[in-house]
């Protein structure tokens, strides 16, 4: 599959520890494309809000997703890492590349929060965050990204990633 999806722009999206940067540097790398978290495109404040344990909220959002439009814009193929809680980020996302595919890692809250308990080194803190997401959370409409749970072994979620772009109607060639 390496070299073939020359022109795909996939985000995979979803709360934090639901597996976004696992998932999505496996898949870049299953497809031979380049892999970014948005994590890394966070302003300080943004990190220091984060580390203190309190929410983004929209304004804190607004310069991060601009960066991360414009970078999906100058890419050829990538896969990003992206919370893209909201309907209106992923359009934000999607603004200058409409072809963009979202898949939507779909995983409940008492999961994701043992998951994000063994997490050590991460900006990201507490349950009140967490919270934060779900309730910011729009689940993407099932024609808008493809849903995969991860309830599941990561090995199986990729598989069910690849899996699903290959049927998609998403213009890709694999």
């Amino acid at each position: 599959m390496h070299n073939a999806a020359k022109q795909c722009k996939i985000v995979v999206m979803g709360v934090s520890g639901c597996g976004k940067s696992l998932i999505g540097a496996q898949l870049a790398s299953a497809l031979g494309i380049t892999f970014y978290d948005a994590d890394d495109f966070h302003s300080q404040n943004n990190v220091q809000k984060m580390a203190q344990g309190i929410p983004l909220n929209d304004e804190d959002r607004a310069g991060w997703l601009s960066d991360l439009a414009q970078l999906l814009s100058r890419e050829a193929a990538m896969v990003l890492a992206c919370s893209a809680l909201k309907r209106r980020y992923r359009e934000l996302l999607r603004r200058d590349e409409p072809n963009v595919v979202f898949i939507y890692l779909e995983g409940d809250f008492a999961t994701i929060r043992n998951r994000l308990a063994g997490r050590e080194g991460h900006y990201f803190k507490g349950d009140d965050m967490l919270r934060s997401q779900f309730a910011q959370l729009e689940p993407p409409r099932e024609d808008d990204a493809i849903a995969v749970s991860i309830a599941q072994p990561p090995e199986t979620v990729l598989a069910q990633c690849i899996a699903a772009l290959k049927v998609s109607d998403t213009h890709m060639s694999f």
